[in-house]
């Protein structure tokens, strides 16, 4: 067992309800919804009209800038409607409405295919031009990730097979079903980065997976597999670099300022799946499971699946009182069933109006110090929460480290005043940003 970063959490896992549940394939839709909008970055350009008919894996839009990434058709069928859709943010985007031919299979055609003698910048391209961006949830960009600046170089490559968000086993069934995948993506992974070796790193709840990716390791790759104590949120880039290796990632820095990157278990799968054929990604596995879900497991669904006939098809309790997407820690709380599983959706927690508490009452902070004792980064949560309340972002930012916060939650959770820590610092982060991009745009005036 190897050591863990500082502080951190043990939220219940409940894990076990879907973590030996095999992947399925997911019906098709009667209607897919599309966000242009589905990664960091610029959205995707529509390149195709209303009434045309698609093939599944066909190019509907093209990538809309360096920082951005294409979609690709689902299903085959055809171009009901071009027009704006909501996201789970509760902005309108531009999106397609597909509507699958009654007969439309799971054949994807062949694209070309992008080998693994191809050089970095090929691989990279390719890796955009199959749609690929980060599955564990942040969506963004695979190729912009796997750039490794001139005067950087990558000792580490680190698969992410942590997965520490309490309810979802999507990365740990991946693991155990599609090694095959991995280590192929593994072996584009290297030649884009330049890495000199990988770990992939596990939670010790996942020793199954370790230990069959252990067992299937080429013996011509530098790969080596680490379990790590369960904690959370262990699955946060800087705290695996921390628990596997021993450094820590520079305040405001990025992974590749300690030679690592960092790549997700799945979207590894998924570059390895892709590029051989020169494919598109048209869906991931995704875990449905909460108390108000009947046919728990894990699904292969197309992307654009509406989250209310993902919801009817699982048995989802009709007194639905709460659904996030992602886990309960970091993930989203939905307020509108008509959004689709997009390509950063991760899974979906379920809670019926009979298992969800009252809002309990807010009392002021009492100074206890468990939001600091639980925070993994070593911010002091009841300072910015005191100094959010008086909206003094700027010292927020500037004297208590406020950027650096990756809102894993665990200060809202253990605070016994109840305070919602998590959300004050989300807040005020975008109010940061908001701020430094207007005195930017007027610099330039």
């Amino acid at each position: 067992m190897n050591n863990t970063f500082r502080h951190g959490i043990h939220p219940p896992e409940h894990k076990a309800e879907t973590n030996g549940l095999p992947i399925r394939q997911f019906p098709f839709a009667p209607v897919i919804i599309l966000p242009m909008v589905q990664h960091i970055g610029a959205p995707s350009q529509i390149i195709v009209r209303e009434g045309q008919e698609v093939t599944r894996g066909e190019l509907l839009a093209r990538a809309g800038g360096y920082m951005s990434v294409p979609m690709h058709a689902p299903v085959s069928g055809t171009v009901r409607k071009i027009a704006n859709v909501r996201t789970i943010s509760g902005k309108m985007v531009p999106g397609i409405y597909l509507e699958p031919f009654p007969s439309s299979g799971q054949e994807v055609p062949e694209g070309t295919p992008v080998s693994l003698d191809a050089s970095a910048e090929q691989i990279l391209q390719g890796i955009q031009d199959a749609g690929i961006v980060g599955l564990g949830g942040a969506a963004f960009p695979t190729h912009v990730k796997l750039k490794i600046p001139e005067n950087k170089h990558c000792d580490h490559l680190i698969i992410n097979g942590i997965e520490c968000e309490p309810y979802l086993t999507t990365d740990h069934r991946v693991m155990l079903e599609q090694a095959g995948d991995i280590f192929t993506g593994i072996r584009y992974l290297l030649k884009a980065t330049g890495a000199d070796e990988v770990i992939i790193g596990i939670e010790a709840n996942k020793q199954d997976a370790a230990d069959h990716l252990t067992r299937e390791i080429p013996s011509d790759l530098p790969v080596t597999v680490k379990v790590v104590p369960v904690k959370y949120p262990q699955g946060s880039e800087k705290m695996l670099i921390t628990s596997l290796l021993g450094v820590e990632v520079p305040s405001g820095g990025l992974p590749i300022d300690v030679n690592c990157v960092v790549v997700n278990v799945a979207t590894t799968a998924e570059i390895g799946r892709l590029l051989p054929h020169g494919r598109g990604i048209q869906e991931r596995v995704v875990t449905i499971t909460g108390p108000a879900v009947s046919r728990k497991g894990n699904y292969l669904i197309p992307i654009g699946t509406p989250l209310r006939f993902v919801l009817e098809y699982v048995g989802a309790d009709t007194q639905i009182s709460e659904v996030y997407m992602g886990g309960p820690m970091m993930g989203v709380a939905v307020s509108n069933l008509d959004i689709s599983i997009v390509k950063g959706t991760s899974g979906l927690v379920v809670f019926g109006e009979k298992d969800v508490s009252r809002p309990r009452e807010i009392y002021p902070c009492i100074k206890c110090g468990a939001c600091v004792d639980a925070c993994p980064i070593s911010l002091n949560p009841s300072r910015l929460g005191i100094l959010a309340k008086f909206e003094a972002y700027e010292t927020m930012a500037s004297e208590y480290n406020l950027m650096d916060c990756f809102e894993c939650g665990s200060c809202s959770y253990v605070c016994p005043s109840n305070i919602p820590l998590v959300q004050y610092f989300r807040l005020s982060k975008s109010i940061v940003r908001k701020r430094a991009s207007k005195k930017k745009e007027e610099a330039h005036v």
